[in-house]
């Protein structure tokens, strides 16, 4: 669909916003084939306490999601991201040998995320609003109206949460957690703190963006 089209299909920002963020998150079964990986290297961890069959047997899950996907001929996009994340979980912990590095990485990525979006938010253009960019073919004519800023940053906030939540947790319990309770302490959180916060995200998200209609177009809105 081009840029035109998708801007006619989606006349205000928050129907436009709900449509980015279904397609970010991959829906239902995007969400469950990233936890699948990490669910099945803390249950082998926990049961055998053997670090290399445990990560095989994650990685392998995860390479085995991505051949169903090409072979229903189904966008392997969050496949991929996830089996990029667990591949580099799984070469931390196999050059040290702790098991609870394979859980570092995430971590890491949920740091970058906050701050980046903290940044984002203080510089007052907050993320989610490159969201609306996308639609309308300018990332930056949204940046115009002070009402959709407004918005999105409300949004940024909402989207960042989950990462808030996960470095807040999981960055303690990595730092000074030993043993295979921290493995399985990482385990359970990263499963928890994983879908789960992010459809409360998205559910306050939707409910925000089903109480208002501000027009797409910055000309309209100004």
């Amino acid at each position: 669909m081009s840029a035109e089209a998708e801007e006619v299909a989606h006349d205000t920002v928050e129907a436009a916003v709900r449509a980015q963020l279904a397609k970010a998150f991959g829906g239902v079964r995007g969400i469950i084939e990233a936890a699948v990986p990490t669910i099945a290297f803390t249950l082998s961890w926990i049961s055998t306490e053997n670090l290399k069959l445990s990560l095989v047997v994650s990685v392998s899950l995860a390479v085995v999601l991505l051949l169903v996907r090409l072979v229903q001929r189904s966008t392997p996009q969050f496949v991929v991201n996830s089996l990029i994340g667990i591949a580099i979980g799984a070469f931390f912990a196999s050059r040290t040998g702790d098991a609870k590095d394979y859980f570092l990485p995430g971590i890491l990525w949920n740091a970058g995320y906050l701050l980046a979006m903290l940044v984002s938010i203080v510089a007052r253009w907050p993320v989610v609003g490159f969201l609306i960019g996308s639609v309308t073919g300018d990332p930056t004519a949204w940046h115009k109206d002070a009402g959709i800023v407004r918005l999105c940053t409300r949004l940024t906030w909402l989207l960042m949460l989950p990462c808030a939540v996960r470095v807040a947790v999981q960055g303690p319990v990595y730092l000074f957690g030993g043993g295979d309770e921290a493995v399985a302490a990482l385990g359970l959180a990263k499963i928890a703190m994983g879908w789960p916060l992010q459809v409360a995200a998205l559910a306050a998200m939707l409910w925000l963006l089903g109480r208002g209609r501000t027009p797409i177009n910055p000309q309209v809105a100004s």
